[in-house]
């Protein structure tokens, strides 16, 4: 697990994350027994979470801030492609990894065996922050080099966007320039008409966010642009064109409620309307995200860059984090569907390689599953699940009894109300 040159893990750490392997390694109960959860109680999915999010966190997080990520992290791409995504694929574990631990970052516990690890990566994410945005860093990040830094520019953004407090506001003044001077580099990439735009207006939220100065157009072209590509029923086109993937969850809702949300609090008049017509598409998807998690803990295979793995469900933890799920979906169910996701495909040992850090894949190690723009920090999407670690631990999601989701409740036979699309 010790990233290579990086030492040896304290001792409070490595105990803390040791479960980790074995947890995973478990398989999930079959469907015939109609399981409510792959865990015995709502306090052990909490601590299978933390377990899973540390071991996929540390070697990132510890690289980060000894400015040795480049020296330590690998780089597996496809063959050929390794050079071109050297350029790009630390920003990409960098900006995914925290924008998707963020919400836990900055309002998990301070105390216990979880607020001494939570402390520690608080500090070791604004050291990793401060290094990768600072142009003399061995690990410097490329900011507007390549059309791939846009997207993790964003995703850096999105980041900070959750954790205003621990990943701006305590930067130091060196590094809070250093980051506006990043962000605004990115400028220089011109994002093609798909979910790329969403990018290019997630950072103009967060220099607003963080009360820079900020491009208006490039917010109101995604936004304008996305209110045109509407196909209905919660789902938007990538583009001009409906996809079968997971980009309405990887990115095209999540980004829209952030985006809206930054932007809203300088212009209510000119964003207010259409945040709330995109909260209640958002709900729909979320709704429609949960259905597609079959009693086993699976979900349909489709579609491109599915080596984020469960990071699919991006926009199911978001809605359960801003505690607006739609109707009829409890917290507690998609606790016990996302735990059952998580346990199931990261079970193979293949996952991480000797060194802990993520393999490409969709279960275990698929090398061949990976597109072109698919390498190692890509894969750290995945952390977009834990969004709910951000929900204090009394909260229903954590500690509420555990609850069938719905593909166990229709798949045992149980009476469940009929679905219907939504064109709102």
């Amino acid at each position: 697990m010790t990233a290579r040159g990086l030492g040896q893990e304290p001792v409070n750490r490595r105990n803390f994350i040791k479960g980790c392997v074995a947890a995973s390694a478990a398989p999930y109960v079959g469907a015939s027994t109609m399981p409510v959860v792959g865990a015995p109680d709502p306090g052990s999915d909490r601590e299978y979470w933390l377990q899973l999010m540390a071991k996929v966190a540390d070697p990132v997080l510890k690289a980060l801030s000894l400015r040795q990520l480049r020296a330590a992290m690998p780089v597996e791409a496809q063959p050929g492609d390794e050079q071109a995504r050297r350029q790009s694929t630390h920003l990409e574990a960098m900006g995914r990894l925290l924008s998707g631990i963020a919400p836990w970052l900055e309002n998990g516990p301070s105390d216990g065996k979880e607020g001494q690890l939570r402390l520690q990566y608080c500090e070791w994410a604004r050291a990793g922050i401060a290094s990768g945005v600072d142009p003399a860093s061995p690990d410097y990040m490329n900011f507007g080099r390549t059309p791939q830094t846009l997207v993790d520019t964003a995703f850096l953004a999105l980041a900070m966007a959750r954790a205003p407090v621990e990943l701006w506001q305590k930067l130091d003044k060196a590094a809070q320039r250093n980051v506006v001077r990043a962000f605004q580099s990115t400028r220089v990439v011109l994002p093609p008409d798909n979910n790329w735009i969403l990018f290019a207006a997630m950072i103009e939220a967060g220099l607003c966010m963080m009360g820079e100065s900020w491009d208006s157009t490039r917010v109101v072209y995604a936004i304008r642009q996305h209110q045109a590509w509407f196909v209905g029923d919660g789902t938007y086109g990538d583009g001009p064109h409906f996809h079968w993937d997971y980009y309405n969850s990887f990115v095209i809702h999540p980004m829209l409620l952030n985006v809206l949300e930054q932007v809203s609090k300088k212009s209510p008049a000119a964003y207010e309307r259409f945040r709330a017509v995109e909260l209640e598409r958002a709900k729909r998807y979320a709704a429609i995200q949960e259905r597609l998690i079959s009693p086993e803990g699976s979900f349909p295979a489709i579609g491109r860059s599915l080596a984020y793995r469960f990071g699919a469900f991006h926009l199911l933890a978001e809605m359960t984090l801003r505690k607006e799920l739609p109707e009829g979906v409890s917290p507690e169910q998609v606790r016990c569907a996302l735990t059952a996701v998580m346990r199931r495909m990261m079970a193979p040992p293949s996952t991480f390689d000797a060194n802990g850090w993520l393999r490409i894949g969709f279960v275990g190690h698929q090398p061949s599953i990976g597109e072109h723009y698919i390498s190692t920090g890509s894969c750290y999407l995945c952390a977009a699940a834990w969004l709910p670690l951000g929900l204090d631990k009394t909260d229903a999601f954590w500690a509420g009894a555990p609850r069938q989701w719905t593909g166990q409740k229709i798949w045992s036979g149980e009476e469940v109300k009929a679905d219907h699309a939504s064109d709102a």
